[in-house]
């Protein structure tokens, strides 16, 4: 079948893999062909970065996407770089998780700038490298523009419905001690021993009846979820130490100080913080960006996603997460983007563009 021009680039760039950390030939490719459109673009170690400049001066819209994936893996029926279409949906890694909300961005940029660009301002799209991991390029590439944009819309796969909130995510390291006694010995001394792997195992239950911080509105309870554990060196030795890692999904409503004093209570264990960059955001209240969506769209349904993503990097921008595709796809051997919804998403970016810079 043949493919629309937005499809058509979309299907490029799934044909060439981009995981973390090796996303070079795609950013070039994406360059040229951004260099072809017309576009005036810049790429560095950052970012790709193309504009599209009004006739006079005026705001800034951001729509800021990422160009790395997960690896593929291994439990594909089909070549996840083939872009291939089945019923109306091209398949691969990175369709949906973001390449497919990407491709819709510089679409709508292309067709923006063939208009002759908006009425004022400008219109910035980024795409980014390393968002998969702790090493995402999204911080420096929004100090590269010198001031924050006026408001931005962050491109990750919504079913084209607003997401006015997504959680946080706070990750600790808990620390048991305890004492190391030899375990053919252990039941001669009269009581247990104090081994860290069992005061691990009498205080991980109590996660679950712990409430870590206030309800929050859209996004519900704050949640720790132990994900990996250590303990012990040897099977006949109590173990002297235990460690797990515990995955905290935070709301606007959590105190991260309070969250690590209160797990350390209820745990009974030292509370390490290892990453607590990855802070929840929202939606302002006042959104002009959010209203203009609802004037285009007035049956779409705001709604909180549990996942994270760079919009922890603009949280103090007027901004919504906004994107064609399926969440529950992403990182799957089934990543499958419907050629039709990418469509309309390179039309809903390009009308919120117009109306934003009008």
């Amino acid at each position: 079948m043949s493919l629309t021009p937005t499809a058509e680039l979309l299907a490029a760039l799934v044909r060439i893999p981009s995981p973390s950390g090796e996303e070079g030939a795609v950013a070039q490719w994406l360059e040229q062909w951004a260099r072809r459109a017309g576009l005036d673009v810049r790429r560095d170690d950052a970012a790709v970065r193309i504009e599209v400049v009004g006739a006079r001066p005026g705001p800034t819209l951001l729509l800021a996407s990422h160009l790395d994936t997960v690896p593929a893996g291994d439990a594909w029926e089909i070549d996840p770089f083939a872009a291939e279409v089945r019923d109306g949906a091209l398949w691969g890694r990175g369709a949906v998780d973001a390449k497919g909300p990407l491709s819709a961005m510089c679409a709508a940029a292309a067709r923006l700038g063939a208009e002759g660009g908006p009425r004022c301002g400008r219109l910035l799209v980024l795409a980014t490298y390393g968002e998969e991991t702790r090493h995402t390029s999204m911080p420096r590439a929004l100090e590269a523009l010198g001031a924050l944009p006026d408001a931005a819309v962050v491109g990750e796969p919504t079913g084209l419905e607003p997401c006015i909130a997504q959680r946080g995510l706070l990750i600790l390291e808990a620390i048991w001690s305890g004492r190391a006694v030899h375990a053919g010995w252990a039941a001669e001394l009269g009581r247990r021993p104090d081994s860290a792997l069992d005061a691990a195992v009498r205080g991980l239950p109590r996660l679950a009846e712990t409430e870590l911080a206030p309800i929050d509105p859209l996004l519900g309870a704050t949640v720790a979820t132990p994900t990996v554990m250590r303990a012990g060196e040897a099977r006949n030795v109590t173990p002297e130490r235990a460690t797990a890692v515990l995955d905290v999904r935070t709301t606007p409503a959590a105190d991260y100080d309070v969250v690590r004093r209160r797990l350390s209570e209820v745990l009974g264990a030292e509370i390490r913080v290892i990453s607590d960059r990855l802070r929840p955001a929202r939606t302002p209240d006042d959104s002009r960006l959010l209203a203009l969506f609802g004037a285009l769209r007035p049956s779409a349904t705001p709604f909180a996603s549990p996942t994270s993503s760079d919009w922890v990097f603009l949280r103090e921008v007027d901004a919504i997460k906004l994107g064609p595709g399926d969440s529950r796809l992403s990182h799957t051997s089934r990543e499958a983007m419907p050629l039709e919804e990418v469509e309309r998403g390179t039309g809903l970016y390009l009308e919120l563009a117009r109306n934003f810079l009008a």
